[in-house]
């Protein structure tokens, strides 16, 4: 069964205005629900991440002025979301759940978090909406508890990964995969294993090219027993701070190609949702529900 982490903290109050589109996370599920793809049993409640968890990635004074509520301004502000305990909740939870997909993964070949993708989280600040980062917090404690031996980083969001590089520079279990825009946030770059930058405006055929010419290469090399893929969505040409060109159909086609290599390779793929900020939140939520079809219909129906 296709399991996949909700729960209603991922829900944050934000400004009418905002660029995150929060919304998406009500959207996603009762579209899913509504078409039939899924139904009620695929969901499961996360748990939220234990003091002793959180600190096997971040720093203590990071934790202890998140849970304190004296992390300066500037430092909050650099997140864009009003800081407040709420908020350091919903990061336990999201980041929590990002473990749990793993776990499933290993037992069903797949599992997916509503939410999660929080790459921009360095090890003592957050930025970029991301306050806890949860693909290494998760990397971290497979690798703590002996549940993984080497994992593989699969980040396809149109921003860098710049937390998961900076935590995992001298981790050689887990190699970090980023390919992102070239002329965009973060605009000083953190070094990952291996970073493949594109031009604003890179199409279907030219980005599915270079992932198809990279992914089984590096599978085979990294030789994986975990795989974390961030299929963000702001690779559409629709995407307000994206600068990438992808259709909806280009965006469906990548995470088709991504599942299938994960699947043929039976390896383990725990998928979080990353960034996507179209301007009609239709587009953002289309394409994350393709990831999820796609999920389902790779992974399950083709065993029937």
């Amino acid at each position: 069964m296709l399991k996949i982490a909700y729960s209603d903290v991922f829900r944050y109050s934000v400004p009418e205005k905002h660029r995150f589109p929060m919304q998406k996370y009500i959207m996603i599920p009762e579209r899913l629900l509504a078409e039939g793809t899924i139904s009620q049993d695929n969901f499961f409640a996360p748990a939220r991440l234990s003091e002793d968890e959180i600190l096997t990635t971040h720093t203590a004074e990071y934790w202890y002025q998140l849970k304190t509520q004296t992390l300066p301004r500037k430092a909050a502000r650099a997140i864009g979301f009003e800081m407040t305990p709420q908020l350091v909740e919903r990061g336990r939870y999201i980041a929590h759940a990002t473990y749990e997909c793993a776990l499933y993964a290993q037992q069903y070949g797949v599992a997916m978090n509503v939410a999660g993708g929080t790459h921009h989280s360095f090890a003592g600040h957050g930025e970029g909406f991301c306050v806890f980062n949860d693909v290494c917090i998760a990397s971290n404690l497979l690798l703590n508890r002996g549940q993984a031996q080497k994992i593989l980083v699969i980040d396809l969001d149109v921003h860098q990964g710049n937390g998961n590089a900076s935590i995992m520079a001298d981790e050689p279990r887990v190699f970090v995969f980023s390919m992102h825009g070239a002329k965009n946030y973060p605009f000083r770059k953190q070094v990952s294993d291996l970073d493949i930058e594109l031009d604003n405006d890179t199409g279907d055929a030219e980005y599915l090219q270079i992932l198809e010419d990279t992914l089984p290469r590096l599978i085979a090399e990294v030789a994986p027993d975990m795989i974390f893929y961030q299929s963000a969505v702001d690779v559409l040409a629709t995407d307000k701070l994206g600068k990438l060109g992808l259709t909806q159909a280009g965006c469906k086609a990548r995470d088709e190609y991504v599942l299938q290599q994960a699947k043929t390779a039976n390896i383990p793929v725990a998928i979080v949702m990353g960034g996507g900020y179209s301007e009609d939140i239709e587009d953002v939520v289309e394409a994350h529900c393709n990831t999820f079809r796609l999920a389902q219909q790779i992974f399950f129906e083709e065993l029937v």
